[in-house]
């Protein structure tokens, strides 16, 4: 490896030692400079570091605060729901207090408890071909309906066992 002898900057002679220690990039690039030489353009080993150092800081901040400005804004999130969700398109009062929460069981003014609809409603299972070569388990509201994930499928098993015996 090539060892100057003398300063580029002052021509002042330059102390070496005879033994071969490890150098960083830093210190390799500043053999070429005396100490009074190193400082004055800035050359030295933890000043020429904390440069390097600060200027890929700012330069990855401002590439970063950039890429964030330039991302266009998120979607607005829309919720939908089925039509046939129970639940009314009305808006909700936030001042009425819970249904159930103040009327006493033998209240007159309390509602007759809801029947379950399950009993009302006929149930079906979805019944199309799964991977096992089994009918799907999975209950849906009408006969002719299959499950989310059988959508489109027929059914293998006739309509009249599709329906649910009720208990």
């Amino acid at each position: 490896m090539y060892r100057p002898n003398f300063c580029a900057e002052c021509g002042e002679r330059l102390a070496r030692g005879t033994g071969r220690t490890w150098r960083t990039p830093l210190q390799a690039r500043a053999w070429c400079w005396c100490e009074s030489c190193a400082r004055r353009l800035g050359r030295s080993g933890f000043a020429g570091l904390v440069r390097a150092l600060t200027l890929f800081s700012i330069a990855a901040v401002s590439a970063f605060s950039f890429g964030r400005y330039l991302r266009p804004p998120a979607p607005p999130l829309i919720i939908s729901r089925a039509h046939s969700s129970p639940l009314s398109d009305l808006p909700v009062d936030s001042g009425e207090p819970a249904r159930g929460a103040i009327l006493k069981e033998n209240d007159p003014a309390r509602p007759e408890p809801a029947r379950s609809q399950a009993n009302d409603e006929k149930a079906y299972i979805c019944g199309a071909r799964t991977k096992k070569g089994t009918p799907c388990r999975r209950r849906v509201h009408m006969g002719g309906e299959r499950c989310f994930q059988h959508k489109g499928m027929t059914a293998i098993v006739p309509l009249e066992k599709l329906e649910v015996k009720s208990k």
